[in-house]
């Protein structure tokens, strides 16, 4: 598998999982107590952006390193597990 399209992958595998880790361990501003004036009270009180951009590039490595494993290691067709998938339904 070449390096451009492990790059491909790795850009879209970590923006999906970006958007699975956002919502961990969010609190309100308004379940915090704390509501910044100007600010809407959903508004996350302590985001950790940073925290949660380091989590998302590890398991994003993770998942394409599986993939890149499956594919190039073990020889698996992307074609193939398409229609695996699509004579299942």
């Amino acid at each position: 598998m070449r390096i451009g399209s492990l790059v491909a992958i790795y850009f879209v595998v970590w923006w999906i999982v970006l958007f699975v880790v956002l919502p961990w361990g969010n609190r309100t501003q308004d379940e915090a107590g704390e509501v910044v004036m100007g600010t809407a009270s959903s508004a996350p009180a302590r985001p950790r952006l940073l925290l949660k951009a380091i989590v998302t590039s590890i398991v994003a490595g993770v998942v394409v390193f599986g993939i890149w494993l499956a594919i190039d290691r073990y020889g698996w067709d992307v074609r193939a597990i398409g229609e695996y998938f699509l004579d299942r339904t």
